[in-house]
């Protein structure tokens, strides 16, 4: 059966981070859970992560980025290449299926199993069902309200991927730096 667990939106703009997620765990046509918590603050709550994908091994990749996190002294960018690194080269974590997704006021990452760091040129970063959707939102929210927070672009963002993609939900979570 195939999981569909959510979408997770990351902004970062003028100093300013928010992240948010949508609460639904789906299990093929079936929703599992409606509420299911994906966003946490890292880092003495300087850092702002969340996860797509199996919820056991999300978690799992939280503690092994704050780890990072505590060997690098929060600095977000060492800390994201050194999980990349680690999750590529170890042989259990290659088999997690999850996306992590990071931010701080400066930056926003996307770190996936393959090794990959994707750094977005716009501070803006989707990963999950309804990804694409809500990215698309996002942009469009930020590009053309220039008062637009970026709490509020995020929160807006998954509201409208929840009317469009069956995997996302309106029940919305978003914390923000």
């Amino acid at each position: 059966m195939a999981w569909r667990a959510t979408t997770v939106i990351g902004c970062v703009r003028d100093g300013e981070a928010a992240i948010g997620c949508d609460g639904q765990v789906s299990a093929g046509a079936m929703i599992l859970k409606h509420g299911a918590r994906k966003i946490r603050r890292l880092y003495e709550g300087r850092i702002l992560a969340g996860f797509a994908g199996g919820a056991a091994d999300g978690l799992h990749l939280f503690e092994r980025f704050e780890q990072h996190l505590e060997t690098h002294q929060g600095r977000l960018q060492r800390a994201a290449l050194e999980l990349a690194k680690e999750w590529r080269s170890d042989r259990v974590l290659r088999r997690l299926e999850a996306e992590l997704v990071a931010l701080d006021g400066k930056h926003a990452f996307l770190i996936s199993g393959g090794g990959d760091i994707l750094e977005p040129d716009d501070g803006i970063i989707a990963v999950g069902a309804g990804a694409p959707y809500a990215l698309a939102a996002c942009r469009a929210l930020l590009r053309h309200d220039p008062t637009a927070t970026v709490e509020n672009a995020a929160r807006r963002a998954l509201e409208i991927a929840a009317e469009i993609c069956v995997y996302t939900n309106s029940s919305i979570q978003v914390e923000s730096l």
